[in-house]
């Protein structure tokens, strides 16, 4: 499906569409500034994979997967891979009937021949006809589609977070359930008890999930099997392997495929 012209130039600020798209290839190490749109966002990787740093937490975004961002919600991209990526802005009024919160969704064979049809028009051609029905039809299956375990909450309290960022900036080094309760002057049932509250997960969980969203960038960047494992302290390639498939539902080597 061949993609407009237009839309390989940035979109205005103001779009007065329902739906407009925007079609870019970002180089392998490219991040963008922290921030946000009037409009709702949904990123669709078609190649590469990118990672969304919120308020709310880390979204990871391989291939085929999309990152629906609703409207004035603060974020900022890093992208691991050369990463090609269509870009859907939804206006705020259509917007509203979308999810208010980040998510990932897996795209659908139908849902991505319904971007690429919709990104072959061009985008004076969006307000009525064949590219307005296409949008309400990706609108309609953004409202059903589920999603995909890919985030990495990030609690608000701030001792709390203090020691969840810096499990994040070091995976291989988590401190004990004790010495994490210890850094936040709380016993480790209160301790358990605020983490789950914040994030919706517990400890253990969390931290399983920081390890494996490090693996998917290494991953991402060119990183072996053997070497991820090694750096982020599983006791070997097959325990990494299990790990990985368990949450994912496939192997490493066949994650990015």
């Amino acid at each position: 499906m061949v993609i407009h012209p237009d839309l390989f130039e940035v979109p205005g600020r103001t779009l007065g569409q329902v739906m407009t798209g925007f079609a870019r290839t970002q180089v392998r190490g490219t991040e963008n500034r922290w921030h946000s749109h009037e409009e709702g966002q949904l990123f669709h990787v078609i190649h590469g994979a990118a990672a969304v740093d919120t308020e709310l937490g880390t979204f990871h975004a391989p291939p085929e997967r999309a990152l629906w961002i609703p409207p004035k919600v603060a974020h900022h991209a890093r992208y691991l891979s050369e990463t090609e990526i269509r870009f859907l802005y939804v206006s705020p009024e259509a917007a509203s009937a979308l999810p208010d919160r980040p998510q990932v969704i897996q795209v659908t064979q139908l849902l991505r021949e319904l971007i690429l049809e919709f990104m072959s028009f061009g985008r004076g051609e969006t307000q009525d006809g064949p590219a307005a029905r296409i949008a309400a039809v990706i609108l309609d299956q953004l409202k059903v589609l589920p999603a995909a375990p890919l985030q990495l909450p990030m609690p608000k309290e701030k001792r709390l977070r203090t020691v969840c960022e810096r499990i994040v900036r070091c995976p291989a080094d988590i401190p004990p359930l004790t010495a994490a309760a210890e850094a936040c002057a709380t016993s480790v049932r209160s301790f358990e008890r605020r983490m789950k509250s914040e994030t919706g997960l517990s400890y253990r969980t969390w931290c399983r999930q920081v390890k494996l969203f490090r693996a998917l960038e290494m991953l991402a960047e060119g990183s072996g099997v053997s070497e991820v494992s090694h750096r982020l302290g599983y006791e070997g390639p097959s325990a990494f392997v299990a790990t990985f498939k368990k949450a994912f539902g496939v192997t490493p080597g066949r994650y990015f495929t």
